[in-house]
């Protein structure tokens, strides 16, 4: 099940990155967006990096914000993707202009790795990932996510949620997250048991927030940087 499922999501992240809006909108009844925004009020700073862009919808939320917003995916597909939800495809509410919004999507959303930022040390305030796979985890990540955020910094991880609703397709899909492993049960507790080694000797002291949205439970790790 989890080589099938590693493959599928390989296939909607790259060949078939088009329909990912689709696809996370239908798998969450609706509620994708609202998850990914719910990471904005944790952020701390002026300076955002989110790690593993996608479509680039928190990208356009952050800029709504007058915030300096980069974004990095290792997906070539979903950069392009972003970049033309950014300047084209999407009415933005952001007062920037559409030339300065067009050279932004050229220096400011850049193709690169979780584990090798190409980024100069204690360039940002925050860091930010929304539904990230396993990557996030990796002790080279977080060295990484330590070396470029400022003191007292924030790695903000968005690790996934669940639907709590009671209507027919609410318990169907959240049935189908348990079974693909996508939302465990035990999420926080799972959570709370990752971070206690790897982010503790990285220089991170975490703190799991649960939060209530649209008749669903959403998680977000705040890991806040303690030594250089």
């Amino acid at each position: 099940m989890k080589t099938l499922l590693r493959f599928f999501f390989s296939l909607l992240y790259h060949q078939f990155a088009f329909t990912y809006d689709l696809v996370a909108a239908t798998v969450s009844l609706g509620r994708w967006k609202d998850w990914v925004l719910s990471v904005i009020p944790f952020l701390q700073g002026d300076r955002v990096l989110e790690i593993g862009h996608g479509p680039g919808h928190l990208q356009r939320a952050l800029l709504d914000r007058n915030l300096l917003a980069i974004g990095i995916d290792e997906s070539a597909q979903m950069g392009r993707l972003a970049k033309h939800n950014l300047t084209r495809f999407f009415p933005l509410k952001t007062s920037i202009p559409n030339e300065q919004l067009h050279a932004y999507t050229q220096s400011c959303l850049t193709r690169g790795i979780a584990q090798y930022l190409p980024f100069p040390n204690e360039s940002f305030d925050s860091l930010v990932a929304t539904f990230p796979s396993e990557y996030i985890f990796d002790p080279q990540t977080l060295i990484e996510a330590q070396r470029v955020l400022t003191g007292n910094g924030r790695l903000i991880i968005l690790p996934g949620a669940t639907i709590m609703g009671r209507g027919i397709l609410d318990r169907a899909m959240a049935l189908l997250f348990r079974i693909t492993g996508e939302t465990p049960p035990n999420l926080a507790e799972i959570l709370k048991e990752r971070s206690k080694v790897s982010f503790a000797q990285t220089g991170f002291r975490v703190e799991i927030h649960e939060l209530n949205i649209k008749s669903s439970l959403v998680f977000i790790m705040v890991a806040v940087k303690i030594f250089s």
